[in-house]
This record gives structure tokens, C-alpha cells and sequence, in this order.
């Protein structure tokens, strides 16, 4: 019986890795990656590539973006005013706040050519750095 058992040890030790590499060499042959992607792969690929990239900007570059398009719809108290509300919604945005306050400062002075014109909206928003980001573009 020992004999045996020694017989049938030996031939697995030697069939098993033989097995075990070309189960495996057959198992890589056969994913979808080992041939060339196709077109609807590499269009996935660059897809997720865009929203991952869309969505790796920062919460307070978007709010400045959205702050300044709303002053030059409507004007800088209106965006003053959401930038209060969104600094008191999120509070974690507060430490960007006098940064957002300064680009509307220089974006009403774009807007009305003059920082006099512009410095009339100054509001204590952030301190004084919305009028801080109009005498800078003075």
C-alpha cells in the first residue's frame, strides 16, 4: 500500500505542474484583454477617462465657475448672495471663501470697466475680499 501511494505522489508531483501552466498559459489566451480591444472598448475606456476627470474637480473651482457666470447674468450682490449661502451650506467651501469673493471682485470689474462701478456691491461677504479683488484690477 505505501508503495503505491509513493507511486501515485510521484506522478502527480510530476503531471500537476505541467497541468497547472498550460491551464493557465489556455486560461490568459482566452480573456478579452490578451487580443487587440475593439472599438467599443477603447470608447468605454475614454469615457470613463472624461468622467473621471469631470468629477476630480474641485468642489470650490466649480462653485467659483457657477459664482462668476451667475455675476454676469444678474450682478456681483446676487453672486455675493449665493456665496453666502453656499459657504453656510458647506461649511468646508469657508476656507475658499475669501479666494471665490476676490475672482468676483475682479470679474464685476471686467464686467462694468470700472473698479468705482464694481466697488459699489462690495457686501461683508468673506471679510473684505471681494473688495479686495476689485482693487486689484485697479
Amino acid at each position: 500500500m505505501n508503495h503505491a501511494a509513493r507511486r501515485i505522489g510521484r506522478s502527480l508531483a510530476l503531471v500537476l505542474p505541467v497541468v497547472l501552466v498550460l491551464s493557465g498559459t489556455l486560461a490568459v489566451t482566452r480573456v478579452p484583454w490578451a487580443t487587440a480591444p475593439s472599438d467599443s472598448q477603447v470608447l468605454t475606456a475614454s469615457a470613463e477617462k472624461a468622467s473621471t476627470q469631470a468629477k476630480s474637480r474641485a468642489p470650490q473651482d466649480v462653485l467659483r465657475e457657477r459664482l462668476v457666470a451667475e455675476l454676469q447674468e444678474e450682478n456681483p450682490s446676487t453672486a455675493l448672495t449665493s456665496l453666502q449661502r453656499e459657504i453656510t451650506r458647506k461649511p468646508t467651501l469657508a476656507r475658499h471663501c475669501a479666494a471665490i469673493a476676490r475672482a468676483l471682485g475682479k470679474a464685476a470689474v471686467r464686467k462694468y470697466g470700472s473698479a468705482h462701478r464694481a466697488q459699489r456691491y462690495s457686501r461683508p461677504v468673506c471679510d473684505t475680499s471681494f473688495a479686495y479683488g476689485v482693487a486689484q484690477m485697479h
